[in-house]
């Protein structure tokens, strides 16, 4: 590991003007992906901005919604009354991240800005990784892809988003707020991640300095009706092959009023498409109105040699998660 200098800022500010003064400063939350990116030889910060000790831990109802701070763990938000009754989707998805003793440690914010566990990307003795070392190449698209994306991919980079928090609030329409040297601003989260395109190593639109302050959850009556479903290939510790975060609004006669989907382990981003939701809106709850969503979710899938399996994964995913959440008194 690189040796770094540390700096633990007593405000937003100080810790916005400490990063700012540093070029290759990364902020410290939790930790629990940061650490690991620096003992492997991935990440090289010349400092550390250490942000645990900043009044960004609590949750609080905020215009008939939630805030939730940055600095708040994992294991909180998914426990805690508001989340928990209001929004399941999120608690659900928090609760299948990790293991206990991470989500003791893993922070709101830094959750989102978790990087991929792309096997190349995460093994520097592998040259090949845009990612990593842009113009370098993709070794993924030749080598082993079973766990890589098959949608909004390019040439450049198949990996995937590994969060399973961002595909709940992606499902939610959460915003991010953030503060940097140009100020604050709100960055709706679909908005927030990006695609590979030509510059995979950029995971997030955030401007340099920037720091996440907290995640809004919109006033959403309807979220208490929503479920997370994560697809993997063991039952804890694991990331997602596939994962879905659904909500769904019925009206009185039975028929869909309205529905929110989301897919992980699918691309470099939480995979949502708003118009393709509302063809489930006045259907009735069954696998015909599920498979057209589906269809239209998955259209352009680009499968590799070792995901092809993904395609109807996602498929058989997105019925079951519906069907759940649907049969939900």
């Amino acid at each position: 590991m690189r040796p770094f200098t540390y700096h633990r800022p007593a405000t937003s500010d100080d810790a916005i003007a400490a990063i700012g003064a540093e070029k290759e400063a990364r902020f410290l939350a939790g930790g629990t992906n940061l650490i690991d990116l620096m003992k492997m030889g991935v990440e090289h910060p010349a400092r550390l901005i250490d942000i645990t000790r900043l009044p960004l831990a609590s949750i609080e109802e905020r215009q008939g919604g939630v805030r939730i701070g940055a600095m708040v763990r994992n294991s909180d938000a998914a426990n805690h009354a508001l989340i928990r009754e209001r929004y399941p989707v999120l608690s659900e998805a928090l609760l299948a991240g990790a293991s206990p003793q991470l989500r003791n440690l893993a922070s709101m914010g830094g959750n989102l800005m978790q990087r991929t566990r792309c096997f190349y990307f995460y093994d520097p003795s592998y040259s090949e990784c845009n990612k990593r070392v842009p113009g370098s190449g993709c070794a993924a698209l030749s080598g082993y892809n079973r766990i890589h994306a098959i949608l909004g991919a390019s040439e450049q980079c198949i990996a995937t988003n590994p969060s399973d928090m961002s595909v709940a609030l992606a499902a939610l329409d959460a915003v991010v707020q953030v503060k940097g040297p140009r100020g604050e601003r709100s960055i709706p989260i679909l908005d927030l991640h990006r695609l590979p395109g030509n510059t995979p190593q950029q995971d997030t639109n955030l401007r340099p300095g920037e720091l996440i302050t907290a995640i809004d959850l919109p006033a959403l009556a309807w979220a208490r009706r929503s479920h997370y479903l994560k697809v993997r290939d063991r039952n804890s510790y694991a990331f997602a092959l596939l994962s879905v975060a659904a909500l769904v609004d019925m009206d009185t006669d039975g028929t869909i009023r309205q529905a929110r989907i989301a897919l992980g382990g699918v691309a470099h981003k939480p995979w949502r498409i708003p118009q393709a939701e509302q063809l489930l809106v006045g259907k009735k709850p069954g696998d015909a109105a599920y498979h057209a969503l589906a269809d239209a979710l998955l259209r352009g899938a680009r499968p590799h040699r070792n995901n092809a399996f993904k395609v109807e994964l996602a498929r058989r995913s997105i019925i079951r998660a519906l069907t759940t959440v649907a049969a939900m008194a």
